[in-house]
């Protein structure tokens, strides 16, 4: 691998910046300047900028906890996307959300650069299970629990997996509940949709877990830590 390619995937710089970077001379490869941007370089490399070792890492594994307002996308016009919550040294290229979570839905959202780690936890075949928990409108039953169960087939003709639904508390005099569904699909809207079946309307949503990745009870909205490589193995 070219430095400048090593450099800029590490975040160090733009190609361009890293080139500056070599002409400063401040850029070397086992105790020796590098002399151009086209100079190759591998893993096992010794790469200093400016002193500070710069250790090559190919995949870069985040967890978001996910606020209100922002968008699950790598880019947008007008609106605040999850990457502008990432520190600048944490955008890496190619980092992108796994899946998507509605603007209005907070919780749990995995970032990463591995595209087919992303593949398998989003491929309909593998059945990740996802945990949400809602506050909903309506009063949902042992008829609602049964009808989510299943496996629910929606106006449109969309057919569903089954689903498990836990009534957590009630609150009578507002006509509204606090749930936690277990879904193992990500259709459009589709715990939405699936309330809106029942004639419920979900008013607040939250993802909790992922596979084995759960959300930290201590990662406040808008924050994110990056996940251990075990962490990473364990989703599955």
């Amino acid at each position: 691998m070219r430095i400048d390619k090593y450099l800029a995937n590490m975040n160090v710089g733009s190609r361009s910046e890293v080139h500056k970077l070599i002409k400063q001379g401040i850029v070397t490869i086992n105790g020796q300047k590098a002399k151009t941007p086209k100079e190759k370089v591998n893993e096992k490399d010794e790469v200093l900028v400016d002193g500070q070792k710069i250790t090559y890492q190919k995949y870069h594994y985040f967890l978001l906890n996910k606020p209100k307002g922002v968008l699950s996308a790598t880019e947008d016009k007008s609106q605040n996307t999850v990457i502008d919550l990432l520190r600048k040294k944490d955008q890496y290229q190619g980092i992108a959300p796994v899946g998507r979570l509605d603007k209005d839905t907070t919780g749990l959202l995995m970032l990463t650069n591995d595209g087919q780690l992303t593949h398998e936890l989003l491929a309909p075949k593998k059945h990740i299970n996802k945990i949400y928990r809602a506050l909903i409108t309506g009063m949902p039953d042992e008829r609602t629990v049964a009808t989510f169960a299943s496996g629910m087939s929606l106006a449109d003709g969309t057919k569903l997996k089954p689903a498990e639904l836990t009534i957590l508390e009630k609150y009578p005099d507002q006509e509204q509940a606090r749930i936690e569904v277990n879904i193992s699909e990500g259709k459009y809207h589709q715990i939405k949709r699936m309330f809106g079946a029942c004639g419920m309307k979900v008013l607040e949503l939250e993802r909790l877990q992922m596979g084995n990745l759960k959300l930290d009870k201590d990662l406040k909205r808008g924050q994110y830590r990056e996940l251990s490589l075990d962490e990473v193995e364990h989703i599955r």
